[in-house]
């Protein structure tokens, strides 16, 4: 099956506990962890996209897998690995992260993609493996966070066509707080000039920014009820890549990426829930020229 876009990353067991006065008052395991969360956005959004992961060789991995099937996911590249459990939602054993054997058993769909989400909680050799395959093939390398080591982080930017990163990884990577607009603006510009094209600046608090190769765009946080931030910057980053695979231009992205984000904390949980309606109604009136 062709995949506009594959994502290279985390599946895990999300359990989702709800309020002890909620009606059903009782705790729900879902299908999570970043990867598939993002691949998850990206169904929802209409886009034929493919997981490359690892469960364990367990029944959870058989449910998550079989769950992902049913949400339009392409599994043939979840790897089930013996002796080792499926991941949980921050108990993720190392047997569970993404391997360059893993990886180049994908080259195939990473090559024939449109984007590929390659997510840094995943091992830099994997994660450099992947973009270097994309990156040859032509398919647009996304990065979703920060490597911790300084030699892979500067190859894995020279890669990547497009970044996102919080403000406390973009200290990471540039030595320099980041704590509003001004600094993000100068933090996003000493990273593009390391290679990407597009670096996405999350600011807590206050907004995301987008500096783009001829503009420049600050959209302020969407107003909304905040019941559960978790899932927010995957959401964004599925919806921009999405938006970028099928040539929105990135105003329209941006905003679209905001809604998302604003759109998955209104409940409980990481798992999105985004349609066209939920992303319109929460999309930003407002976005600010930004000069670095």
């Amino acid at each position: 099956m062709f995949s506009e876009v594959v994502v290279v990353g985390q599946i895990a067991r999300d359990l989702v506990v709800e309020a002890p006065d909620a009606p059903a008052g009782r705790g729900r395991e879902l299908l999570g962890g970043k990867g598939a969360n993002q691949a998850l956005a990206l169904s929802q959004l209409g886009v034929a996209v493919s997981l490359v992961g690892v469960v364990g060789q367990d029944a959870a991995g058989d449910a998550l897998r079989a769950r992902a099937r049913a949400d339009r996911i392409g599994t043939s590249h979840v790897v089930r690995r013996p002796g080792t459990e499926t991941a949980l939602v921050g108990h993720v054993p190392d047997a569970t992260l993404v391997t360059e054997t893993d990886v180049l058993a994908a080259a195939g769909p990473i090559s024939a993609a449109g984007s590929v989400i390659v997510q840094l909680q995943q091992p830099a050799p994997a994660a450099l493996l992947a973009a270097r395959l994309a990156r040859t093939a032509g398919t647009r390398v996304v990065l979703d966070g920060a490597s911790e080591d300084a030699e892979f982080a500067a190859e894995l930017l020279a890669l990547a066509d497009v970044v996102h990163v919080d403000d406390r990884e973009a200290e990471l990577l540039t030595r320099e707080p980041v704590t509003d607009v001004a600094d993000a603006a100068r933090a996003a510009a000493d990273l593009r000039r390391r290679g990407p094209s597009l670096v996405v600046l999350e600011v807590a608090g206050q907004g995301t920014l987008f500096a783009g190769p001829a503009e420049s765009w600050f959209v302020p946080a969407v107003e909304t009820e905040v019941v559960d931030p978790a899932g927010a910057g995957d959401a964004l980053v599925a919806t921009l890549t999405a938006a970028l695979t099928r040539r929105r231009p990135l105003e329209t992205a941006a905003c679209l990426a905001v809604a998302a984000a604003a759109a998955t904390t209104e409940h409980a949980g990481a798992r999105p829930r985004l349609s066209g309606a939920v992303l319109d109604r929460l999309r930003p009136r407002r976005l600010e020229t930004v000069h670095a």
